[in-house]
């Protein structure tokens, strides 16, 4: 379809059909059904057992951009609705009064505050044999290739809308998105479909119900949120409709309560639920997949209403407002604005950020969610009953919830025999995930800087992993303002959490989802010391056999803005190996050295500028002797080349993380190694190499006149040499307490101020000369600012 659409044979993006095990014969259409998830796919499915019968892959239905700044927009992947969260008013979560479809087919135009919308639409249809998913041809405005007979065939239409939104005022891009659709009429109301369909708005779990009897028929997860279902009618797509629920709320519905089987399916689906025990009301659901958020109509369980005060629910249905108009010849005319109000006396003025969108009845007594949107990521606290639960030997209070996670995943405040932990808490389903991480955990966590695990603990609904507690993220320590570092400053953090990834490699454990929210600060000891941990081993890879790298055939790892270039690449020369873990850390460097920043850029652009190589280190741009060092280290972490990344060994010996004892007696011992070398020798040719540049022309013009009088007196230092400026250091400090008073005061003390004073004077010559010196690092007395013998020590 791409290839069609772009005529390029060496698209990028490619269609690629999957065809996936017999689940029995498929003998006419009639028996499938058709399910589109978010993540591109449009599955056949057996109408009687929801089996996977082949799957045809295209790119996602949404792709958009992460946006941290207000206004955000959520696109809805049903049908390419659109909310906004905050905007000029402070609304909350608006939905707007267009769709991308309507935005694409009004543009271009441009909008009452200063937005230019243009838009493109791209139709194909896909010939498929129904029978095994086979594409026989490809039809759109560019391409059209043979068909080959085969009967009965199923035409598929897509539709593709891209619209970019450009302002005005900054003079810069707003927003952009690519919304796709299958094109397919609602089957009509007289024909008689026996079957109904629940979908969770969080995952791909898909309830079918007999709407006789109310009978669940079969549940399937399909891996990634539904957003549409389909009937084969004649010769092509009939969309069915089908009603999204909250994750929890249908999980509850159809594996615990009693009322699944008298629930009934019409379109006025909320009154005939609210006539059963089980309350349900409409909500919104805001999800995120990959590395897009979205927003989707979906049920609750209503037993438990919080709705914080002086905020009101997320309406579903939208303004109502002039900024739209509709001819009576059908035709849209739209001059959209984001800035949209609600009439006045309709909804309440909102004072903060807070929206109620999900309620899920964990278990009886039933619970809500309350979600926070701050900086457009969720922070899920829930409001539960009194009391705590009680599992094998951890226990936590539902209330106490430090965080959340992919899946369904909770992280909550509570103890194991006496000791504070953290409860972390996944779904039934992920079991295989929480096997792995434990196994993960058990083999690496004698090390002081992974996060230490206790035990495992399960119950009838869920699986708990209690792990080490731990005070705040990273991302609290760099850019909190108020947060108590307790002395450990950002080297020692840069420090240790190297320390335990190093630990991670020599396991031959990959982590895979390095980034700073996945690297804690540790609750105070008794001496009220902290430490950085490294955590969340959820991704994290073993290899096996002395394999030295991983597939990708179970996905992409990771979190966009922190992934290394190797691993989005389409065609890999190679696997990927741990080098994409030093990658992640070198960002994650770049953040704590530059105080919140990312070396790649906005949020935005971020990806495609890892993708491309392109990288910006601006508070590294001074000649400094500290932010020189930091450069070439990061620079170096960061390369698009895998190979030419340091290891994790290499990276814990570079001179980013020596004192300045280490650096004094560095230069003392080069200068002890290179007194007697020969002038033309290879060790003083390379310490000379590039010396003008490291020295300023003449390193005796640069020094304090007391300290160059007291050069004078003794020997002829030649001004031009490296080797002459680290011979003047080494003797100086030899003969420090010998040296007049004012030569002490200008020199400061030892090691401190010594050295300060001559690298901020020479911020080049600690980097030249380690570098100079490395053809010596196998030799005893180097071993200790080398990692000889390991990958990247040559970088």
């Amino acid at each position: 379809y791409a290839d069609a659409v772009r005529g390029s044979s060496n698209s990028s993006s490619q269609v690629n059909l999957q065809l996936l095990p017999q689940c029995g014969a498929v003998t006419v259409p009639e028996t499938l059904l058709f399910i589109s998830t978010l993540d591109g796919n449009l599955h056949a499915v057996s109408k009687s057992t929801g089996d996977i019968k082949w799957t045809l892959k295209d790119d996602p239905i949404l792709q958009v951009p992460v946006y941290v700044a207000e206004p955000a927009f959520l696109p809805d992947p049903n049908d390419g609705s659109l909310y906004i969260l905050g905007g000029k008013n402070k609304e909350g979560l608006m939905k707007l009064p267009f769709t991308i479809p309507e935005l694409v087919q009004s543009s271009p135009c441009r909008s009452s505050d200063g937005v230019l919308y243009t838009g493109k639409k791209q139709d194909t249809w896909f010939i498929v044999d129904p029978k095994s998913g086979e594409k026989q041809t490809t039809l759109s405005t560019e391409a059209w290739d043979g068909l080959c007979p085969s009967s009965p065939l199923l035409y598929i239409g897509r539709t593709q809308y891209v619209i970019t939104m450009y302002d005005t005022k900054s003079r810069e891009l707003r927003w952009n998105a690519t919304f796709s659709e299958y094109s397919a009429p609602l089957c009509e109301e007289s024909y008689q479909y026996k079957m109904a369909h629940l979908a969770s708005s969080g995952d791909g779990l898909v309830v079918t119900l007999d709407k006789e009897s109310g009978e669940v028929l079969w549940a399937q997860n399909y891996g990634s949120p539904v957003v549409g279902i389909y009937l084969w009618h004649q010769d092509s797509l009939r969309r069915l409709p089908h009603l999204n629920l909250a994750m929890e709320t249908l999980r509850y519905l159809t594996f615990q309560s009693q009322d699944i089987h008298v629930l009934k399916w019409s379109y006025q689906s909320v009154k005939d639920f609210a006539a059963t025990k089980t309350q349900l009301l409409p909500a919104l659901y805001v999800g995120k997949h990959a590395a897009s958020f979205y927003a989707m109509t979906s049920l609750v369980h209503g037993s438990v209403a919080l709705v914080p005060q002086g905020i009101t629910l997320a309406r579903i249905d939208g303004p109502t407002t002039d900024d739209v108009t509709m001819r009576e010849s059908g035709e849209c005319e739209i001059t959209p604005s984001t800035n949209v109000k609600y009439p006045q006396g309709s909804i309440t003025s909102l004072h903060n950020q807070w929206l109620l969108i999900g309620v899920d009845p964990w278990y009886p007594p039933y619970r809500t969610n309350a979600w926070r949107l701050e900086d457009c990521f969720l922070l899920s606290l829930a409001d539960a009953e009194p009391g705590l639960v009680v599992v094998g030997k951890v226990s936590f209070n539902p209330k106490d919830v430090l965080g959340h996670g992919a899946g369904g995943t909770f992280v909550f405040r509570g103890q194991f025999e006496g000791r504070s932990v953290a409860v972390k808490r996944l779904l039934p389903e992920c079991v295989h995930l929480l096997d792995r991480e434990v196994q993960l955990l058990r083999e690496s966590d004698e090390h002081p800087h992974v996060v230490r695990y206790f035990c495992t603990e399960r119950d009838r609904q869920f699986h708990y992993i209690a792990i080490e507690l731990c005070s705040a993220t990273l991302q609290e320590y760099v850019e909190s303002p108020s947060f108590d570092r307790r002395g450990l400053d950002p080297v020692s953090v840069l420090r240790q959490t190297m320390s335990g990834l190093a630990h991670l490699h020599s396991l031959s454990i990959v982590h895979r989802d390095l980034k700073p929210c996945n690297i804690l600060i540790s609750v105070p000891n008794r001496h009220g010391q902290i430490r950085a941990v490294i955590s969340d081993f959820g991704l994290c890879k073993k290899l096996q056999g002395g394999r030295q790298s991983f597939s990708l055939r179970s996905g992409i790892p990771g979190t966009e803005g922190w992934i290394a270039p190797e691993v989005l690449q389409e065609a890999p020369k190679e696997n990927p190996t741990s080098a994409v873990d030093i990658f992640s850390a070198g960002c994650v460097f770049y953040y704590v050295v530059s105080g919140g920043q990312h070396p790649f850029g906005d949020s935005l652009r971020r990806q495609a500028n890892i993708l491309a190589g392109s990288y910006q280190l601006s508070c590294l741009q001074e000649e400094a002797h500290d932010k020189l060092i930091a450069r070439e280290l990061i620079v170096a972490m960061i390369s698009s080349e895998p190979q030419r990344r340091p290891s994790a060994p290499v990276v814990l010996v570079h001179p980013f993380f020596w004192s300045q004892e280490k650096q004094l007696q560095f230069f003392q011992d080069v200068s002890d190694r290179v007194e007697k070398e020969p002038a033309e020798g290879p060790i003083v040719s390379a310490l000379e190499s590039g010396a003008r540049a490291v020295v300023r022309t003449n390193w005796r013009m640069h020094i304090s006149l007391p300290l160059q009088m007291d050069l004078r007196k003794f020997r002829t230092y030649k001004g031009g040499s490296v080797r002459d400026l680290l011979r003047a250091m080494r003797n100086k400090k030899h003969h420090y307490h010998e040296l007049p008073a004012d030569v002490r005061v200008a020199l400061g003390c030892v090691p401190e101020g010594f050295v300060q004073y001559f690298t901020s004077r020479f911020p080049r010559l600690l980097l030249h000369t380690h570098g100079a010196m490395r053809v010596c690092a196998h030799e005893r007395i180097f071993r200790p600012y080398y990692c000889h013998g390991l990958r990247g020590d040559g970088a």
